[in-house]
């Protein structure tokens, strides 16, 4: 059985009515085309379902319409919301998007670095699992380059990344607005800049409210066990807590775990807020979990467009911040759903 042929550009011609030449110049939006050709050309195209060559287009454009993503996030729980964003930017242009984790690992990245630009990608953008300030990408030479959520050390790139402060100002304005006055904070380790920026956003919100926090910030890791063993620790000292922000998510799960463990009920007895928004785990957890949405698509989507604008010969530098925001679900309002 024979397989239906497929269009090319001299089909498009003899739909149109012009030349082979014309209709390339037309689909890559190049050449002195009058609007109503360049539209006769494009509808033609769709009439007969012409698809481009890809790979021919590359040649004429000198471009590959590919962009080199490279993370340090292994557990790819950030660098994959990234990358999604980043997706649904590049996509529009239809660019694709090849994923490499570095794994921390200079030797790997450079090696990455150097596959990636034998494959000729138009630009790269540098992710990871911390919001700390990681060295520039080195070997890329002049392929643009932009770094999303991991900054740049170099404060003249550009970087992309999210409101850690914010996030814990808006949290702790939460609390405050539904009256709790007795409020703690658990958080990640003392070296990531995330954990001590959100701390001192919360901290400067309660102060601001002339309150201040119960306890001291609690370091350390990010994880559940965590997030139990520093709410008991809390609690043991402070039985009287009636709020808590947790810097993240799987934290505040832990913390949940605690406070069953402590007969305390959530929300009546002590509000929970959590930092991420990691569905799984907010609207898995009992009661579901209100969390500072860090907006990681967005800080893909935008170093996505800043990629695309310094591919087009307009480079960005500088570091810019994209704005969170709070999903209120029951651990704080009991009525919410």
């Amino acid at each position: 059985m024979s397989q239906e042929r497929r269009s090319t550009v001299r089909d498009v011609a003899a739909r149109a009515g012009v030349s082979p030449g014309t209709v390339s110049k037309a689909l890559n939006g190049t050449g002195q085309i009058s609007d109503a050709t360049r539209e006769r050309i494009r509808a033609a195209a769709e009439e007969i379902d012409f698809r481009p060559n890809a790979l021919a287009r590359s040649v004429f454009e000198r471009r590959s319409y590919t962009v080199g993503m490279i993370t340090t996030d292994s557990f790819e729980r950030f660098s994959v919301p990234v990358m999604l964003g980043a997706e649904d930017a590049l996509g529009a242009g239809q660019i694709s998007v090849f994923l490499c984790d570095g794994r921390g690992d200079p030797i790997r990245e450079q090696h990455y670095v150097d596959v990636l630009l034998g494959r000729r990608v138009d630009g790269f953008i540098v992710t990871g699992r911390s919001s700390n300030r990681r060295p520039r990408l080195m070997g890329a030479g002049d392929v643009p380059v932009v770094y999303a959520l991991t900054p740049s050390e170099n404060e003249s790139d550009c970087s992309v990344v999210v409101d850690d402060v914010a996030s814990g100002r808006i949290a702790a304005e939460h609390l405050l607005r539904i009256g709790r006055t007795r409020i703690a904070h658990v958080t990640g380790p003392q070296h990531f800049d995330a954990a001590r920026c959100r701390h001192e956003g919360f901290v400067s919100a309660l102060a601001e409210a002339g309150k201040e926090l119960t306890g001291s910030v609690m370091y350390g890791g990010w994880t559940e066990a965590w997030g139990r063993q520093a709410t008991h620790i809390l609690f043991r000292a402070h039985p009287d807590i009636d709020a808590i922000h947790y810097g993240s998510d799987l934290l505040a799960r832990g913390g949940a775990d605690a406070l069953r463990e402590l007969g305390r009920r959530i929300p009546e007895d002590v509000a929970i807020v959590g930092t991420d928004n990691w569905e799984i785990i907010a609207e898995g957890a009992r009661p579901p979990l209100t969390s500072v949405d860090l907006r990681l698509a967005d800080v893909g989507r935008v170093a996505a467009q800043r990629l695309l604008d310094a591919i087009e010969g307009r480079p960005h530098s500088g570091t810019e911040i994209v704005p969170c925001q709070l999903v209120v679900r029951a651990s704080t309002d009991g009525n919410a759903g």
